[in-house]
């Protein structure tokens, strides 16, 4: 067996980091060893080689047992959201690194996040927690309309809709609280987020050790889905819109005692001032930190590495640029029948990575959430409006055709 050390990583993201913290692991020297309930969701594993053990991820004490029949575990992590509180619970109960998981927990519960930050004083929308479609309905009136209607845990946008009449609260509403499991097989609370829609455009601000590393802008689709089609990095901004967001961000992780490691925490610039969307005990999606890699030269995802196995993190900027990711959306629901301009898209100026994440003839569908991107182009510029420029122009390159209809896949814009 590898006597190396072994980085244990709870499940993984299905798009994203998950293949990079791997990579990230054996960059240290460390031994990936993922544990999940059904290996095979993470074709990457039999690629890369990386080795999995079969059990029941939702159970901590599942956990622990297997880590300690691994041996010489130095760290225990997840790059997806849903597992993190377990990951956590799991290092602490093993005396390793690891965030507050009484933190972790508080921040992943949607309503108890806003009760916390409220009791703080840290801005967010007004909102209320619901168990029932009567409940949907009174607080439809008592808030007004628009107001945005999601599930108490989730990610990547899913089950997330503005909702512009009581009617459609009620609709939505209703059906949220008729879901069992989550789209990861997990059990869902049978609660609903209602909160008012906070205009305004859409920054997250990325930090680590309760330290900020910079402030993403955000692109996001037509309503009524919040489906992020881009990503800019750092955000251009006034330097006291810069120092307001990022000031509302730390305040919030404060607030709820998430000062270990990465958070990215999303917000929205209204008239009023920054106001809290959310805040993740984790590190960014959307290949954002991808974007901070390119622009800054800070590794985070060997951070997030880095600081679950003891050692200090790199976070000093290596450089200063701008860069820019555009997702390439599916066009509609069928089976792809061709993927057009790849070749063409990646002679465009300053094109730092293209992915397509599909195939000809996989089944694609649209669900108003991060699973309708189907493929990224990265750019990078000395500033963020030509960083920005570049990955449009790009972007525009690539077509995915269906079988039996013609369309694009390119993202839309704010």
């Amino acid at each position: 067996m590898d006597t190396s050390g072994v980085m244990v990583f709870v499940e993984s993201n299905t798009t994203g980091t998950g293949r990079h913290y791997c990579r990230a692991a054996r960059s240290r020297g460390l031994r990936p060893v993922l544990l999940a309930r059904v290996p095979s969701r993470y074709p990457y594993l039999d690629q890369d080689g990386i080795e999995s053990l079969v059990l029941d991820t939702s159970d901590v004490e599942t956990v622990v047992g297997a880590c300690r029949h691994l041996g010489s575990v130095t760290g225990i992590t997840s790059s997806s959201e849903y597992f993190v509180p377990v990951a956590a619970r799991a290092a602490l109960r093993m005396g390793l690194a690891g965030p507050d998981p009484v933190a972790v927990e508080r921040a992943r519960h949607k309503g108890l996040q806003r009760e916390a930050l409220l009791a703080a004083g840290v801005p967010v929308p007004d909102f209320r927690v619901i168990r029932t479609a009567a409940e949907a309905t009174s607080v439809a009136t008592e808030l007004g309309c628009p107001v945005v209607v999601k599930p108490v845990r989730g990610s990547g946008s899913v089950g997330v809709r503005l909702c512009r009449t009581n009617r459609e609260v009620v609709e939505h509403a209703t059906r949220l609280l008729a879901t069992r499991v989550n789209e990861r097989g997990l059990p869902v609370e049978p609660e609903v987020l209602v909160e008012r829609f906070v205009d305004g455009p859409e920054f997250s601000a990325e930090f680590f050790d309760g330290a900020p590393v910079g402030l993403t802008a955000k692109h996001l689709g037509p309503p009524p889905h919040f489906v992020e089609t881009g990503h800019d990095f750092p955000a251009e901004l006034e330097p006291e819109a810069v120092a307001a967001l990022t000031e509302c961000a730390r305040a919030a992780s404060q607030a709820l005692g998430l000062t270990w490691g990465a958070t990215h925490t999303e917000l929205r610039l209204s008239q009023d001032g920054p106001m809290i969307i959310e805040i993740n005990p984790r590190l960014a999606g959307g290949l954002i930190p991808e974007l901070v890699r390119a622009a800054l030269g800070i590794d985070l995802v060997d951070c997030v590495i880095a600081r679950a196995s003891g050692d200090l993190p790199k976070l000093r900027p290596l450089r200063d640029e701008h860069a820019a990711i555009r997702f390439l959306l599916a066009p509609g629901e069928g089976r792809v029948a061709a993927i057009d301009g790849v070749e063409r898209a990646s002679r465009a100026p300053a094109v730092r990575a293209i992915n397509i994440g599909v195939a000809v003839g996989d089944q694609v569908t649209v669900t108003g959430s991060f699973t309708d991107r189907v493929g990224s182009v990265v750019t990078t510029a000395s500033t963020g409006s030509e960083a920005a420029r570049r990955a449009d122009a790009a972007l525009g390159h690539l077509t995915v055709r269906l079988a039996d209809q013609s369309g694009n896949g390119v993202a839309g814009s704010d």
